[in-house]
């Protein structure tokens, strides 16, 4: 499990003074590349491939608050990766320091080709470090359907 530490500024809180929503995801995104950049997922090293990730879906479970001031750890478990390295899946959770859960997060995203736009594989020397990455007890290979298991599709305004 990868584990990044934050404390609770000022601008992390919303109207009711706890966690702001917009906090949480941006605490994820955070924690999310500091793994990558560890496990050797740099910036150049992408723009070498002309790589970058994103975020299909974030599901957020909230269990209890945490305010400005107090000190968080948040989690990374890899629990998924496609064949290919096109889609991952990261399990954040959200600790107080007395190690209570107050927050769980399931991730889904992939890898876009930044000049072509399009969704794309990893090449072979990203996909070996990320074949690597350590992975959670509940992990699994994706498919392609499991990227659709909510069948959520577009619907355009008239």
């Amino acid at each position: 499990m990868f584990v990044k530490e934050f404390e609770i500024r000022w601008s992390d809180v919303d109207a009711n003074r706890h966690l702001a929503n917009s906090a949480y995801t941006n605490f994820m995104s955070h924690t999310r590349m500091a793994f990558l950049i560890e496990k050797g997922f740099t910036m150049k090293e992408l723009a070498k491939f002309n790589l970058g990730p994103v975020v299909f879906y974030e599901h957020m479970y909230y269990f209890k608050e945490t305010f400005m001031g107090q000190a968080i750890k948040v989690s990374l478990q890899v629990s998924g990766l496609s064949e290919d390295g096109k889609f991952f899946k990261f399990d954040h959770n959200f600790y107080n320091q007395k190690g209570e859960n107050l927050a769980h997060c399931e991730m889904l995203g992939g890898w876009m080709d930044l000049g072509a736009r399009k969704l794309t594989s990893l090449p072979e020397e990203l996909l070996d470090i990320a074949h690597e990455f350590p992975k959670a007890p509940h992990y699994h290979t994706i498919t392609k359907e499991d990227t659709r298991k909510h069948s959520k599709t577009p619907v355009n305004l008239e």
